[in-house]
């Protein structure tokens, strides 16, 4: 995607370098840092502290960290089991995103089979580089497919603005390129079709008004910030004519891990008649499970994130206390939808049911 007139993605190679760089995201959108991978705990403290987020970014990132192990300085590139041992730890880094385990498991496999040290961080180097372009190509066809959703309440609203709602940033900043829930709302701009976003802010970290209205900003979609709680009273007054948005795990029968609140949001549609979307990449669902509730692990975050609100103040960024300071705080970072609440999925596939007959009918290839 484009900003202020150059192309940018949130993670990519520096040939130059041969370095692996990343967009700081904790710091936008009031400052553009960049930031160097060299080491696995470099890599694993981007994404614990979400430098880096979003279900295939997070994939793309883990990666990138297998080559970012076998290069590192003082490595053990030809040691099987540090190899396997440091890909572990990199796992380990957040729980809840499949696409983690799913990118360094891939990569891994691919440099175990080298034997050759300089084989095997070519072959790491270039699977990373593969699984890169394979998401961006994904989220492609997921704008291509969802923009038919689009277009067809635009026919029946005779080319009105069709008033889309989503939730936290699954735009190109958690995906690479066009992203998951946005890529339709691109895809639908780009084809003069009329769309209005409703950004939910997204709290603990704002990534809806910090992240979400910056991409959309950049890109000239017309859209409106509004608190997380205010979604379902636009929906009640027929403010809102769909609900898409991203998921970080999504179980094989159609349960939806996603940023804490989506529930809700599902909820909502469900009482007003809303279309509710998930659009996400195979790489996003979980194959092996199919009760969201009991088998997706939800992460909770350092309650700081709760207690504190950063933003723009005299030029610098300030960190600011809002609740009494003895008062506690739990963090949960995600909540899970059930299947029942959710119209379909929006995949690089076509758009599907959510309904593990449908889904499995759809990705054969992913059966048991």
């Amino acid at each position: 995607m484009k900003v202020d007139g150059k192309d940018m993605r949130p993670i990519w190679f520096e040939k130059e370098s041969e370095t692996v760089q990343v967009i700081d995201q904790r710091f936008l959108p009031h400052k553009l840092i960049i930031e160097d991978l060299n080491t696995v705990d470099d890599t694993i403290h981007a994404i614990r502290e979400m430098y880096v987020r979003g279900a295939p970014l997070i994939g793309a990132t883990g990666a990138f960290g297998v080559y970012v192990i076998l290069v590192q300085e003082n490595n053990k590139g030809g040691d099987n089991e540090y190899l396997v041992s440091e890909c572990k730890r990199l796992k380990d880094a957040r729980p809840t995103a499949v696409n983690l385990s799913w990118g360094v498991d891939r990569v891994m496999s691919v440099a175990l089979n080298r034997d050759n040290y300089k084989a095997r961080v070519k072959a790491a180097l270039d699977e990373a580089l593969k699984i890169v372009e394979e998401e961006v190509v994904n989220c492609r066809k997921i704008g291509e497919y969802g923009m038919s959703v689009i277009e067809e309440i635009s026919k029946e609203k005779n080319g009105k603005p069709v008033n889309i709602l989503t939730h936290c940033n699954a735009g190109w900043l958690a995906c690479i390129e066009y992203g998951t829930a946005t890529a339709p709302i691109y895809a639908a701009f780009d084809n003069n079709i009329d769309v209005h976003v409703w950004v939910d802010e997204t709290r603990p970290l704002n990534q809806g008004s910090r992240l979400t209205a910056w991409e959309l900003g950049k890109h000239g979609v017309p859209h409106t910030i509004i608190t997380d709680n205010a979604g379902g009273h636009v929906m009640q007054h027929g403010m809102v004519d769909l609900v898409i948005v991203g998921t970080d795990r999504t179980t094989r029968a159609g349960d939806v891990a996603n940023k804490i609140g989506t529930y809700l949001k599902a909820l909502a549609a469900k009482d007003n008649n809303i279309p509710f979307y998930v659009a996400l990449p195979s790489s996003t669902f979980d194959w092996e499970i199919t009760d969201g509730l009991a088998d997706i692990p939800i992460e909770e975050r350092d309650p700081g994130e709760i207690r504190y609100v950063q933003g723009l103040c005299n030029g610098k960024i300030e960190k600011v206390l809002v609740p009494p300071e003895a008062s506690k705080a739990a963090n949960h970072a995600f909540d899970v939808t059930p299947a029942r609440l959710v119209t379909g999925f929006i995949t690089e596939r076509g758009i599907v049911r959510a309904a593990e007959k449908d889904i499995m009918s759809l990705f054969p290839d992913k059966k048991k």
